[in-house]
């Protein structure tokens, strides 16, 4: 059976994550319906947009026109204060190479290694995005706001939740939250609550 939604990433991480937001909001939905980007065998996009919305689309783009299935996608990113809202865009690749988790994390901290607790804040931002086979498409934003850590706490997560502490708990770390926890309170899980009667529409129509 043909998937009705394709989610654009090859994170599997991510897979998870948004298919474990979106399985409440969109109950006819069942998981045969959903696949990630990996179950079609197509080149990573360059994603070289600037801002977090025209990466996402860059991604959703290519799935919509190669499968002509909806395709969801979004980017998201860490925006630290005191760096000017750095990495942002980049900070997947903020070590000079994509993907590489713990060099990023390392990276960042000792950038922030002389930074005293007051002008840690920072947010994570995600743009999430549908865009249709016939080429509509739509853009919602969401964001959460907390502090950084001075070292990792935590397993659950990935990228920098083991030294981003949100304003809602102030006590533990992003990768110390259960998913329910953090989807509750999480830039993606906004973004995607705010797009999902989109999703919905468009599957019905």
């Amino acid at each position: 059976m043909s998937p009705r939604l394709i989610l654009a990433t090859r994170n599997d991480h991510k897979v998870r994550e948004l298919h474990a937001i979106l399985a409440p909001l969109l109950p006819g939905l069942n998981q045969d319906d959903v696949v990630g980007a990996n179950a079609y065998d197509l080149p990573e996009p360059v994603e070289d947009e600037v801002t977090f919305a025209g990466n996402a689309l860059l991604k959703a783009r290519q799935i919509a026109r190669a499968t002509g299935v909806l395709a969801v996608a979004d980017d998201s990113g860490l925006c630290v204060d005191a760096l000017g809202g750095a990495p942002g865009v980049f900070s997947a690749r903020w070590c000079g190479h994509h993907g590489d988790d713990q060099a990023n994390l390392q990276l960042l901290l000792n950038q922030l290694s002389d930074v005293p607790e007051k002008y840690r804040g920072a947010h994570f931002h995600c743009a999430a995005v549908i865009v249709t086979p016939d080429g509509r498409e739509y853009v919602r934003e969401g964001d959460m706001f907390g502090t950084l850590l001075y070292a990792p706490r935590g397993e659950n997560g990935f990228g920098y939740d083991p030294i981003f502490s949100p304003v809602e708990y102030p006590d533990l770390s992003s990768a110390e939250l259960s998913p329910a926890q953090k989807d509750a309170i999480s830039h993606r899980g906004k973004a995607f609550r705010a797009l999902a009667p989109l999703i919905q529409a468009e599957l019905s129509s």
